[in-house]
């Protein structure tokens, strides 16, 4: 199934307004072409941008606590929260696309939402080398993560 999808969905393009979400800027992950970001895909690419987003999220606090004295030591508790989340996210997920008869089950998508992943880390591993070398460890530790098959 290919559609039109958001192209750089993470945790910073939603929005939260009166009990109720927003998904903003829709111009597609910043150094793709525009006849690229136009382009319909799979919505499995936006799915596994937010999985690597709940990542940044973790790994920008470790970061945050090796770099600053006194901060909160949140260690073992932000590899929970992250596997918690990725699952409640991908289970919603699936569980909306069984009921819309696009997918059978999770496993009709699971190859193709690793496939998509996979493709997002490595776009990771490219931008954090050329533009934040400090944050190269999270998406080192993605695709070690997926390669383990985690």
């Amino acid at each position: 199934m290919k559609t039109r999808h958001h192209g750089d969905y993470h945790l910073g393009q939603v929005l939260v307004s009166n009990n109720d979400f927003l998904i903003i800027d829709f111009e597609g992950e910043p150094s793709r072409p525009l006849a690229e970001s136009r382009r319909k895909h799979t919505p499995l690419r936006d799915v596994a941008g937010m999985l690597r987003s709940f990542s940044y999220a973790h790994g920008s606090t470790e970061l945050r606590e090796r770099t600053e004295p006194g901060s909160e030591r949140l260690g073992p508790a932000l590899g929970a929260w992250e596997q918690a989340t990725r699952k409640a996210f991908v289970e919603a997920y699936a569980a909306a696309m069984q009921a819309s008869g696009i997918y059978e089950s999770f496993d009709d998508m699971r190859g193709l939402l690793q496939l998509a992943e996979m493709e997002k880390v490595l776009y990771e591993l490219r931008y954090e080398a050329a533009n934040r070398p400090d944050w190269m460890h999270i998406p080192v530790q993605g695709l070690l993560a997926l390669l383990d098959g985690a």
